[in-house]
């Protein structure tokens, strides 16, 4: 069996090696343009670059009686703290708008904090709340500088996140009020950059 007939049977043929350089170059064309998802393009569409974002405020009302088994609601105190820092977090790490100062900004998001729940989702046999969940409702509105039109506005809208008391999965609520504060920031990051 001579080189050639080698070359044939194990596809080195001519006809093989052009058929491998369109497939690798086929491969090579679509690793280049991309095929991931991405919001910079539309951000970038409508010319908006940079977002201030003011101080959250507490609009909880914490005298108002609440059912549940409660006879108030409950509260984290400087919740409204996290969440702005949470939100400037989440759009440094997005990138789709710089956060900037208020007279620099293209955008002004506003928020407000108006109600923080702790509710009981699994209770053990002997009635002990076993699994809970934390929601962080707020109302924000995201405004354009230059018009001071109103973009969007948004009232009831939540973050939330679930802690287990006991067992292998156990958390604290603090870190759990801490994981809804980030999934807040992350639906209110791209509620801005994807419903333009």
């Amino acid at each position: 069996m001579g080189p050639e007939v080698f070359r044939e049977v194990a596809g080195f043929g001519k006809e093989a090696a052009v058929k491998k350089t369109i497939l690798l170059s086929l491969v090579l064309f679509l690793g280049a343009a991309g095929c991931g998802y991405t919001t910079h393009a539309y951000v970038s569409k409508t010319g908006y670059k940079r977002i201030y974002i003011a101080p959250f405020a507490n609009k909880v009302d914490t005298t108002s009686e609440f059912s549940e088994g409660r006879k108030f609601k409950t509260y984290y105190p400087l919740l409204e703290n996290k969440i702005t820092n949470a939100v400037v977090d989440r759009y440094i790490f997005d990138g789709s708008l710089k956060v900037s100062k208020e007279e620099e900004a293209d955008l002004i998001l506003r928020g407000m904090l108006v109600n923080y729940r702790r509710d009981s989702l699994r209770n053990s046999t002997a009635d002990t709340p076993e699994e809970y969940r934390i929601t962080i409702i707020v109302n924000i509105t995201l405004v354009e500088v230059s018009t001071k039109k109103v973009i969007w506005e948004k009232p009831g809208f939540s973050g939330e996140s679930t802690y287990f008391t006991t067992g292998q999965f156990t958390k604290s609520e603090s870190q759990a009020l801490e994981d809804a504060c980030k999934d807040l920031a992350r639906r209110i990051v791209e509620l801005t950059v994807e419903a333009w």
